[in-house]
């Protein structure tokens, strides 16, 4: 336009390149932010599975006073995005790339607007002015258009997926920590979550990143590619009846809109810029935290012997020994347990009995060594447990805590984790649910064995049709709709207190019987009968005593019953103490606490 005004002659041929040059670049331009859409959402979730493989190894091989640091908790948080939330890596390599990319630009623009506005009258004014635009419109976009609201469900059916997020809930509540250290599901927890990682591959996506990318990237609109081009048919005209009547057209129109196109690509990668290095710092900071979280060192240090030197000899028994042992918990100032002494032979059967808080549980987690003693030693099998190879101690160990958890996957795989090296014999899983109790209630469940009693996954929907009562087999809860606005489906199967405890002891006998040559020499069972019937805990108790077969077996209760009459050993704890030791006849002979805690349970039965 600028030639075909100094001269008075147009260049025909050069006009028409022009032409389809922009039309060329303009289609360009969309293909290409098309195909760059694309890979972001595949980008992003590969970065994603891997930051979540990278934060489930590091939260996996924490030990439980290590993981109970609220230090650690907030580094974790840190780390861990949201469902809306791209990771932090990929936030990194955006930021990153932004401020390359923006300061290019705006250098680029830069050169542009000097040469262009040299010559022309009133040009940095009119920059100015297309820059105070700019950036008034900027000011401007403080809201974002909403979709029309629809009905729509969502649910999975993927157990590669349900797996996925079940582990992955296992490591990071805390709730779990000790049954996941105790039972060596470190390593195992970490395999299983890889394996179904790899088998679900570039569909590893939560719903509302599928929502947020998926539904608009997958989608390509001839209407959307033919836009483009129909944006410059106005400059187009402008340009054609430029040359038709030039010399009635001002000078300085001939550069405007390459003054305002210059100017406003300027504003834009101005404001980027600024916004990018604004969070630089903390963006690195958010980096450097996920590498240093892999490495964070556990309080509980493993040990290098390496244990049981005779594998056979182990699955006789071992013997347990307590010397002056006490304890305190983190931040806490009464003792736990203090100056705690006792010996137990191998195959030996000891129980445990006092109140609730006399410290029972407590010493069962001393041995397993979620924590380590303040004072005095534990010897098993002769050796100070400090010694031996974490890995090895818990794999000579079957414990079921008082308060055990559910894990939210499937029942089989929550019998299964009892033994991770046993978990894919489903004739050893089927067993082991026989022993604990559970096969009668967990055949009338709606999927068997393969019922999950809290989904990983929940199921989501929005805008059901007033009367709808199920949706993909499960109950509707209208109640969360007048809670939260909201509604969701209620797709947890509900079992009572004693059925699940049955399900925690089948996954102990999962380890400590199921198959026959177990590694395990030492059984520790805390309250395993507390949510039990007085016929079912009597049916377990015999079960109990005729499968340690010579196992060492250490058993804690506040119930004095038939396995009390049975014991080799019985140690009467009060206040953190051991105040009595001795076999049930013995002790009522001294008719001291235990007696007298044994005459009074007794009376309700006369």
């Amino acid at each position: 336009m600028q030639i075909a005004i100094d001269t008075r002659t147009v260049d025909k041929d050069h006009l028409i390149r022009i032409c389809t040059g922009r039309i060329a670049c303009t289609i360009a331009t969309h293909l290409i932010k098309f195909i760059q859409s694309r890979l972001r959402s595949i980008l992003v979730w590969r970065i994603r599975q891997w930051s979540d493989a990278h934060i489930f190894r590091a939260r996996a091989r924490l030990d439980v006073p290590t993981y109970q640091l609220s230090s650690v908790q907030r580094q974790l948080d840190d780390i861990t995005p949201t469902f809306y939330m791209a990771p932090v890596v990929w936030r990194t390599i955006e930021m990153l790339s932004g401020c390359v990319r923006a300061a290019t630009q705006a250098t680029a623009q830069v050169v542009v607007l000097v040469q262009t506005l040299g010559g022309q009258k009133d040009g940095y004014l009119l920059a100015g002015l297309t820059m105070s635009s700019q950036t008034m419109q900027w000011l401007s976009r403080v809201g974002l258009i909403s979709a029309r609201a629809q009905a729509w469900a969502a649910t999975t059916t993927d157990r590669d997926y349900l797996k996925l997020r079940g582990w992955k809930r296992v490591v990071e509540e805390v709730v779990h920590r000790q049954e996941v250290v105790a039972g060596n599901l470190g390593e195992y927890a970490i395999s299983e979550y890889e394996k179904a990682s790899q088998r679900i591959g570039d569909s590893d996506s939560a719903f509302e990143e599928w929502q947020i990318f998926g539904k608009v990237n997958d989608r390509f609109s001839l209407w959307a590619l033919l836009q483009y081009p129909l944006r410059e048919l106005p400059q187009m005209f402008f340009t054609l009846r430029a040359m038709q009547y030039p010399a009635s057209m001002p000078v300085s129109l001939a550069s405007l809109q390459m003054v305002q196109e210059a100017t406003n690509t300027f504003a834009y990668n101005m404001f980027e810029l600024m916004h990018s290095t604004q969070s630089f710092a903390t963006q690195i900071g958010e980096v450097r935290k996920m590498y240093e979280v892999a490495s964070v060192p556990n309080k509980v240090q493993d040990g290098t012997v390496p244990f049981p030197e005779d594998t056979a000899q182990i699955r006789s028994g071992v013997a347990l020994e307590f010397r002056n042992v006490s304890f305190k918990y983190p931040s806490t100032e009464k003792y736990a347990l203090h100056n705690v002494s006792f010996s137990i032979l191998p195959g030996q059967l000891c129980v445990i009995v006092g109140a609730n808080g006399s410290g029972k549980s407590t010493v069962l987690k001393l041995i397993v060594r979620l924590h380590d003693p303040d004072e005095g030693q534990i010897l098993l099998g002769g050796h100070d447990i400090r010694t031996l190879r974490l890995r090895d101690l818990r794999q000579a160990i079957s414990v079921l805590f008082q308060d055990y958890t559910h894990f939210p996957l499937s029942i089989r795989d929550n019998i299964a984790i009892g033994d991770p090296s046993a978990a894919g014999d489903d004739e050893h899983v089927r067993r082991a649910a026989r022993l604990g109790g559970a096969e009668a209630f967990i055949e009338k469940l709606p999927d068997g064995i393969d019922t999950y009693l809290d989904r990983p996954v929940k199921d989501l929907y929005a805008g059901l049709p007033e009367g709808t009562t199920t949706l993909f087999g499960r109950k509707v809860d209208y109640g969360a709709l007048r809670i939260a606005g909201g509604m969701k489906a209620t797709d947890s199967s509900t079992l009572s207190g004693g059925q699940l405890q049955r399900l925690a002891v089948a996954r102990s006998f999962m380890r400590s019987v199921v198959p026959e040559d177990a590694k395990v020499g030492l059984l520790l069972f805390d309250e395993p009968s507390a949510a039990l019937d007085p016929v079912a805990e009597h049916d377990l108790f015999n079960r109990l005593r005729e499968l340690r077969g010579s196992k060492t077996m250490l058993f804690s209760s506040h119930r004095f019953g038939n396995l009390t009459r049975h014991a080799d050993l019985l140690l009467y704890m009060n206040d953190s103490a051991v105040v009595e030791a001795g076999t049930h006849e013995e002790l009522l002979k001294k008719d001291g606490g235990y007696a007298n805690i044994w005459k009074l349970q007794a009376q309700a039965f006369l």
